[in-house]
């Protein structure tokens, strides 16, 4: 133990247990040196101030004494930043509702337009494109301009709060860490930012990791796929500079397209046509679509080579009026922005830019499939969907892809004015990629639309004028519009407004005071009346509520009193006794009529402004409803329906009916009214009715016959019409229907009868075309009027058939004088001209053989007389008939001329204007010809057993229909009353008329159209004879008519097919019938060759032979025996020598054949 005590420190070595005295010395002790270095821990020399067990150590035990350097300047600023950011975010709340007291409402930003990154080189189209595919899952993307740009702006800003929330949870996480770590997080954390601004400004946002290694290493992934991208782009763009043509355009039409909302999408609408094959373009109308797209196209280069930009217009006057409007915009002639349509156009070889009808460039696919001359295919109004649209757009869907197989890559662009794109984008058998839907937002003000409480079921034009005379009397300036469903109407609305306000050049007043009115407006109005002036009142806009006056419907709710609406002069026409139509020159009403057949230059007066002092007034069918845009339009007055054309698919009649309208299309309607400013639409019609609208109109192809389409469509090598992508296919049905029609035209091929009812329904729908078929498809007309002009060139009356084809074509060739009358004068001049009318129609009719063709007599009179007289619109007004249908057969006239003399150039046919009338003769051939093109339109006089009931006095039965048909009053034959009669078409009106009638003979049917006839066995008298013309074994056969069983006479034809026209043809054969040089033989017959008929011919062997050798060759007429005889000149030898002495072989060896 000496050695042990003489050791330093010897006592504190002999602890006996060092961990108890551990935990006893478990004070916080720190030593601190004089440099201020934290003690991190001790050895085992200094026991007192730490345990030798270091195991057992723990650092919370511990505080930490910070060493904070001081911060550098640059540190100081970033740090100030941080801090600032954080006092953003908590004061963003009072900021964001400060920002929303002053901010646009949507209503006016959607009036709004950037143009901030056109040039810039950035792609607008594909960050619109992938944000709408993000954000709605759309298989077709929207891409807007206005509202893409929010939803980018709205994403970035959600991104940065994400960021900033994480910063700060991942802080609030951190705070009890060091002060060195909590700065370095600082510092990460402003690199980040900083990191992160610039990657938003550079590449698309995107969420970032926790981890600043993960998320530089993603970084670098995304830099190098982004350098990869733009290396691919830039080889890309190498490959393929941009061009661009410029145009000298004036400064005012500059100014002018600057307004436009299109133009604000030109580098959207331009980058998805670079980078689709195919573009849908959504905008209103009024948009400037259509004026404005094809010169994008053309200033992008597309017209630049030997390809030139088409745009289809389903109407014929937008095509012109287009055409014209783009060559002055572009500043060019119209020999390089041209257009065609039907019978006219102005395309030269410098066109460039060429608008024409859809039933153009459907013309121009069947001569040339792959359209090698364009290199962009517009279709404009797609939405109207009429047949021939939809039929190029399915023709089309197909042609671009194989264009760009090809080399030749083409484009198309289909142009709507409204959003109904399901059928394009959804249809994957028209596109198999959706293509992308371009919206270009329409300068649209607010239209507040207003609805009837009740909806007037019975008299809504009363309705319609009521509302009319209040919107005139009592609210500020501005167009009215008012649509109604037809002529009629029009013409009728207009009589009663131009009586109720008359407008005159001089408008002086009666100085009578109507009715009194409590509103300061109308008290105004009455003393400027008794002043005696002339002009409209001044009206004070602080006079009126803002809302507008609306009758008894929201206008009660916003506090307006039923009894002064019942004293005012609103209430006009209230009292069926009184009509409200007195006159009221003071407040005059400039009213204009608008529909479709309305001469142009009438048309063109809605364009214009009215004159001084008076309101516009326009009472217009659906033609104003997209097709054209009438300026100065505030308010707009909808009945809410539409007459459309009806087409039983069953009976083929056709009817029009006036049916409510669809959404889509009141809206449109309701658009008309926010053109130049704010305006209102005034709906006759509740809200609930408005929800039980369908959403869209039908397209056309599914409420018509398809024959047309059908016969075009195999003309194009089309055999099967059922796998065609229609946007919206027609019915099987229908489809059928005009398969059956144009087989019993002889214009497709009868498929082959077979033992399996799926096999010959299948062939039914894939016939192939005939030659017959070919040569009607080059005919611009029906397929029924397409047989009467093939069949037409015997006998001369070729011209006479292009004419009455031409008049049946082109519809309602004579006014219609039935309306009612305004006033006695009006309706004397009416009686006057309805008398001359009947004279004119009696004369064009004829008299005995020429009356039998009935009402195409009468059309082809009246062709005849209009040229003769040289097509004048005096020669037309004063024999009743319509110059604009005249002018158009005219032009059809000689479009089909020149058809008949390329299918047939030996013919020679002209246009005639000295033409003469025809023949008895050529009468007769014309009626066989209009029979055999309207066969399946047969009529037969209702007989006596159908006459037990009332209504079939005077009626006759078609062989579709089982309800009776009448022969219009108006009509040639209506006195005739002859047994059969073939009709153009069944108009339902108070009855079920037929129009274009001609008297046919019943012994011509069957002979004419044994397609529809059934035919009994051969009549025993007169019996079987052989025909020396044509070779062939002839008999009388009974017949009836179709379905209806109707008996008709006796009709010679050939001999039905089976063993009995073997037996009479060789019974003919040994008489010598057949080959005259075996007459000499004929005495010398062993048998009489009549035992062929017998029932017992099979006992005699040489009946058998004769017999068997004609069946084993099929051998039953003169030209099959003669065909056999060219190959085998033996045959029947053997067989015939059967019938002769043995003695005559020999001779009759020499000789035979015996031809």
């Amino acid at each position: 133990m000496g050695k042990l005590r003489k050791k330093h420190n010897w006592r504190g070595r002999q602890q006996s247990d060092p961990q108890q005295a551990a935990e006893e010395e478990k004070t916080d002790v720190v030593v601190e040196l004089q440099d201020g270095a934290r003690l991190k821990g001790v050895d085992e020399s200094n026991a007192l101030v730490l345990p030798a067990n270091k195991a057992n150590k723990k650092k919370s035990s511990v505080t930490k004494v910070s060493n904070r350097k001081p911060l550098t300047k640059k540190q100081r600023k970033e740090l100030q930043k941080v801090l600032e950011r954080k006092e953003k975010k908590a004061q963003r709340a009072d900021i964001l509702t400060k920002l929303a007291e002053v901010q646009i409402p949507e209503s006016e930003i959607k009036l709004l337009y950037t143009t901030s990154k056109m040039g810039t080189g950035d792609k607008i189209y594909q960050t619109k494109h992938s944000l709408d595919e993000i954000k709605d899952g759309d298989s077709g993307p929207m891409i807007s301009s206005v509202s893409g740009a929010n939803r980018k702006r709205k994403w970035k800003v959600e991104e940065e709060d994400e960021e900033e929330q994480k910063a700060e949870e991942s802080s609030d996480l951190e705070t009890s860490s060091d002060d060195d770590e909590v700065e370095e997080e600082e510092d990460e954390g402003v690199s980040k930012t900083t990191e992160l601004a610039e990657a938003k400004e550079t590449a698309f946002p995107c969420q970032e990791d926790k981890h600043g290694v993960k998320e530089e290493q993603r970084k670098a992934e995304q830099d190098g796929k982004n350098n990869g991208d733009q290396e691919k782009i830039q080889t890309k763009m190498l490959s393929q500079p941009a061009i661009f043509i410029p145009v000298d355009r004036k400064p005012e039409i500059q100014e002018a397209r600057l307004k436009l909302p299109v133009l604000a999408e030109e580098q959207v609408i331009m980058e998805a046509v670079k980078e689709n094959p195919c573009v849908v373009i959504c905008g209103e109308t009024g948009s400037g679509k259509t004026t404005q797209v094809p010169q994008f196209l053309y200033e992008a280069g597309y017209a630049s080579e030997s390809g030139i930009i088409g745009i289809t217009e389903p109407r014929r006057v937008a095509a012109v009026s287009m055409s014209h409007r783009v060559a002055k915009e572009m500043n060019m002639s119209t020999r390089v922005v041209s257009y065609q349509i039907r019978y006219e156009g102005n395309v030269t070889s410098d066109t460039k830019i060429k608008f024409m009808t859809d039933g153009v460039l459907l013309k121009e696919v069947q001569k040339d499939f792959l359209l090698q001359r364009y290199s962009v295919i517009i279709i404009d109004e797609a939405h109207e969907r009429s047949v021939y649209t939809d039929i190029l757009i399915g023709l089309l869907s197909r042609i671009v892809p194989l264009r760009n197989k090809k080399g030749m890559p083409m484009k198309l662009l289909v142009m709507s004015a409204t959003l109904r794109v399901e059928d394009f984008t959804e249809n994957q058998k028209l596109f198999r990629t959706p293509p992308p839907v371009i919206k270009v937002d329409s300068r649209q003000f607010p239209v507040t639309i207003h609805f009837n409480k009740r909806t007037p079921l019975d008299d809504y034009i009363g309705e319609v004028f009521q509302k009319t005379c209040k919107i005139h009397r009592m609210l500020p300036p501005g167009g009215i519009l008012v649509f109604l469903t037809g002529q009629a109407e029009v013409h009728s609305l207009c009589r009663r407004l131009r009586k109720a306000f008359p407008f005159r050049k001089a408008n002086t007043s009666t100085g009578e005071d109507e009715e009194a009115d409590t509103s300061e407006a109308m008290r105004k109005f009455k003393k400027t009346k008794q002043k005696k002036n002339v002009s409209l009142p001044r009206i004070d806009l602080a006079n009126y509520s803002a809302l507008p006056v609306d009758e008894g419907d929201e206008d009660r709710d916003a506090g307006i009193r039923d009894e002064e609406d019942e004293g005012s002069d609103l209430d006009i026409a209230d009292d069926p006794d009184n009509t409200g139509e007195k006159a009221d020159p003071c407040i005059p009403l400039y009213v204009l009529p608008l529909y479709s057949l309305l001469a142009p230059e009438q048309q063109a007066k809605v364009f214009s402004p009215p004159p001084y002092g008076t309101r516009l007034c326009i009472v217009a069918t659906n033609v104003a409803e997209t097709s054209l845009t009438i300026p100065g339009i505030k308010y707009v007055v909808d009945c809410g329906r539409v007459k459309k054309r009806f087409y039983d698919r069953v009976t083929g009649v056709s009817s029009f009916k006036v049916s409510w309208t669809s959404q889509a299309a009141a809206n449109q309607r309701a658009g008309r009214a926010g053109r130049t400013e704010p305006g209102h639409c005034y709906r006759l019609y509740s809200s609930a009715v408005f929800g039980d609208f369908s959403l869209f109109s039908e397209a056309e192809i599914t409420r018509r016959p398809v024959e047309d389409l059908v016969l075009q469509m195999k003309d194009l090598n089309i055999e099967k019409v059922v796998n065609f992508p229609f946007p919206t296919p027609p019915t099987g049905e229908a489809l059928v229907a005009a398969e059956q029609l144009l087989i019993s035209l002889g214009a497709l091929e009868e498929p082959p009868r077979t033992e399996r009812v799926k096999e010959m329904a299948r062939a039914r729908l894939s016939c192939p075309i005939t030659p017959l078929g070919r040569a009607m498809a080059s005919f611009p007309v029906a397929p029924r009027y397409a047989k009467m002009l093939a069949l037409g060139k015997q006998q001369g009356c070729l011209p006479y058939v292009i004419a009455v084809v031409a008049a049946m074509t082109v519809r309602e060739i004579f006014e219609d004088l039935d309306r009612p009358a305004g006033s006695e004068d009006e309706s004397a001049k009416l009686t006057q001209r309805r008398a001359r009318l009947t004279q004119m129609r009696r004369l064009w009719a004829g008299q005995g053989a020429s009356l039998l063709l009935g009402d195409l007599m009468v059309m082809l009179g009246a062709v005849g007389a209009c040229e003769f007289a040289g097509c004048t619109p005096k020669f037309c007004e004063d024999n009743g008939l319509r110059y604009k249908a005249m002018v158009e057969i005219r032009k059809l006239r000689g479009q089909l001329t020149n058809a008949v003399n390329s299918v047939c150039p030996e013919v020679g046919v002209f246009v005639d204007p000295k033409m003469t009338p025809p023949t008895e003769h050529q009468v007769v051939c014309l009626r066989q010809i209009v029979l055999a093109g309207l066969g399946d339109h047969l009529a037969r006089r209702a007989q006596a057993e159908d006459i037990l009931d009332a209504k079939w006095n005077n009626a006759y039965k078609t062989c579709l229909m089982d309800d009776p048909v009448f022969i219009h009053p108006t009509s040639a034959l209506f006195k005739k009353l002859p047994e059969f009669v073939v009709y153009q078409e069944i108009m339902e009106t108070t009855k079920m008329y037929m129009r274009g009638l001609s008297a046919v003979e019943a012994e011509w049917v069957p002979e004419i159209l044994p397609q529809y006839c059934h035919f009994g066995p051969p009549l025993e008298s007169p019996s079987p004879w052989f025909c020396p013309s044509d070779g062939t074994i002839k008999c009388h056969r009974s017949s009836t008519f179709f379905r209806v069983a109707w008996q008709l006479p006796a009709a010679e034809k050939d001999y039905p097919d089976g063993l009995e026209r073997y037996k009479l043809f060789s019974k003919f054969l040994l008489e010598g019938q057949v080959c005259p040089k075996l007459k000499n033989h004929s005495g010398h017959l062993l048998s009489n060759p009549s035992i062929m008929l017998k029932t017992w011919a099979k006992l005699q062997p040489r009946t058998e032979a004769v017999l068997g050798a004609l069946v084993s060759k099929r051998v039953d007429c003169r030209d099959a025996l003669l065909t056999v005889w060219k190959t085998e000149d033996k045959f029947l030898l053997w067989a015939y020598c059967q019938w002769l002495p043995e003695s005559m072989h020999q001779e009759v060896a020499k000789s035979w054949p015996p031809i």
